[in-house]
């Protein structure tokens, strides 16, 4: 776990790997509760049955937004940042999905550190996110997402 205290030791990892996150397994049941959650319920994601015979991926597959709204779970793991009064999820930005995540897949947030800038006293910072599912060649996804920080 990287711990980061201050704008400083954020800066001094510009354009490194920040760390990776453990494994998360996403599984039929979390499937199930966000299609609920965003009234999502395309068989491809919710049918196992019909997803095994008439879908091209055999099994079902996770959401796009799903695997995206791992990030900040997923990001907690990777970096500890200390001494702010505040953090916002700013944004996402060139995200492009590479390759779909099956139901039981197993999957891990890879980040690095690609901008950073203080805007008066708030940092925004730029994260290259990749989305590796394990023993596949290709990610699910690729993108940048900002973070703003307010440190004390």
């Amino acid at each position: 776990m990287l711990v980061i205290n201050n704008f400083e030791e954020y800066e001094s990892h510009l354009g490194k790997e920040l760390g990776v996150s453990q494994w998360h397994t996403i599984d039929q049941e979390q499937i199930n509760k966000f299609a609920d959650a965003t009234l999502d319920h395309q068989w491809i994601h919710t049918d196992p049955e019909k997803a095994k015979n008439e879908g091209p991926f055999k099994a079902t597959i996770a959401h796009g937004y799903l695997t995206l709204s791992l990030i900040p779970y997923l990001w907690k793991q990777i970096a500890d940042v200390r001494n702010i009064k505040m953090e916002i999820n700013y944004g996402i930005e060139r995200f492009k999905f590479g390759q779909a995540v099956l139901v039981d897949s197993e999957v891990q947030l890879k980040a690095k550190l690609n901008c950073i800038s203080n805007l008066r006293g708030i940092t925004k910072v730029t994260i290259q996110a990749t989305l590796v599912i394990k023993d596949q060649p290709k990610p699910a996804y690729v993108g940048d997402v900002v973070f703003l920080y307010h440190f004390i």
